[in-house]
């Protein structure tokens, strides 16, 4: 048995549709559950929509026009002829309009699970009845019946007893007989609210299905060819990782590798299950296999994140960061849900780089301002090289000057301005 993930990008217009459909279509025959994220991006475009709309711009409307369009013209292209399926988006989006329709009335974090999770059960409608189209005996099921979680929304945690429980009660069956069609990022309540697993969260629901089915592997197909020791886009010269233990692939991830979701690997990991990233562009080529192994990073990786803040915290009074000090500052980082990329502190100070995420950290440094000294710096960036040497650090400093620097025996982490 084996779960699939397909992102955005696989699902980004409608040549793409039919491409994730024939590689879909290759392995038919086998146990095969495909998890799908919303089409190119439109979850950033539900996310705009949501906050024009928290927000009383009067731009909501806008908005959901130009996602309907988007997703109309693949429709168009993919069934020519028409079909039920129209009739299923169109009351997608009428499902948003009676969100719209009323004034705000809930919090932000249960508005944008509501509304920005339609991306994904649109783009799984959309897919499950092209693959129908083309003779592929298809089964469409709705992830929230299966992905249990409590009322964290944006961050929902999964009940892992009640979600397995229902998988296993429920899928193997239906799996005998069908491909099965689902939607990565999200999950439900007991209360039948939607969640949301996090952005990117796709790949961990492809981890969820996995270990509660005790699949043989996970394959995450993206427009890489695999994990590469360094984003392109910084990198002229990349190299493609054929072989990744989880360890490295845990590291990687939680120092900012987006090439898998930071929570996809630990699922995985407990039962033994091997992740596949290959290339949904050269579906032949055999990408990377991330699995239980003693192999270490043949080379040096490299992990980029720009828009860093450097946020320095020292006690009013010159006396010592402790205990107490330390987890009222953590306890804060988490209430505005601020990520600490990079932390260190000396007798009277504690300082970390975080991403700059707009006004919930305006809000987290004004809060930190009302008990402690603090300065901050934007416009960083943070490298991480995971099996530096000299010579690695000498690459990425070239115009940089050094604001923090950590190492350990495997990983350098470099908090850089340009000069």
């Amino acid at each position: 048995m084996q779960v699939f993930k397909f992102g955005g990008a696989s699902v980004k217009d409608a040549e793409s549709v039919r491409n994730s459909a024939r590689i879909i279509s290759k392995y038919k025959g086998e146990a095969l559950l495909v998890v799908i994220s919303a089409m190119g991006k439109t979850t950033n475009l539900l996310e705009k929509l949501t906050k024009e709309y928290y927000n009383n711009t009067g731009l909501q409307f806008q908005t959901l026009e130009e996602a309907k369009a988007f997703h109309f013209h693949i429709l168009q292209e993919l069934f020519p002829t028409g079909g039920t399926i129209f009739d299923e988006i169109a009351n997608c989006f009428v499902e948003i309009e009676w969100i719209l329709e009323e004034d705000p009335q809930d919090s932000y974090d249960y508005l944008f699970d509501q509304i920005v999770s339609m991306g994904e059960l649109i783009s799984t409608k959309i897919v499950a009845a092209y693959l129908a189209s083309t003779g592929e005996k298809v089964k469409w099921l709705d992830a929230r019946d299966y992905i249990l979680t409590d009322n964290t929304y944006r961050e929902a945690i999964v009940d892992w007893s009640k979600t397995e429980e229902k998988i296993r009660a429920e899928l193997p069956s239906i799996l005998d007989s069908y491909i099965v069609i689902t939607q990565g990022f999200l999950g439900g309540t007991s209360e039948n609210f939607t969640t949301t697993l996090g952005r990117e969260g796709s790949d961990y629901s492809a981890a969820i299905f996995a270990a509660c089915l005790n699949a043989e592997n996970v394959t995450i197909w993206k427009d890489v060819p695999g994990v590469l020791n360094a984003d392109p886009k910084w990198f002229e010269k990349t190299e493609l990782i054929p072989e990744l233990s989880y360890t490295d692939a845990i590291e990687l991830t939680y120092y900012g590798a987006t090439v898998i979701h930071p929570k996809t690997i630990k699922p995985l990991q407990n039962k033994k299950i091997a992740l596949n990233v290959r290339s949904f562009v050269d579906p032949e080529s055999p990408g990377t296999v991330i699995k239980s192994t003693n192999q270490t990073l043949p080379v040096p990786s490299f992990i980029f994140k720009v828009n860093q803040i450097f946020i320095s915290i020292s006690p009013r009074d010159f006396s010592f960061i402790v205990e107490d000090n330390l987890r009222d500052i953590f306890n804060l980082f988490h209430q505005h849900r601020i990520k600490i990329n990079m932390m260190r502190n000396t007798a009277i100070n504690f300082a970390v780089s975080v991403d700059d995420t707009g006004q919930n950290l305006t809000d987290l440094i004004a809060e930190l301002e009302q008990r402690f000294k603090v300065t901050h710096e934007s416009g960083l960036e943070l490298i991480t090289i995971r099996y530096y040497n000299q010579e690695t650090i000498n690459r990425v400093l070239v115009d940089k000057e050094v604001i923090s620097e950590l190492k350990d025996t495997y990983t350098c982490q470099l908090l850089v301005k340009k000069i």
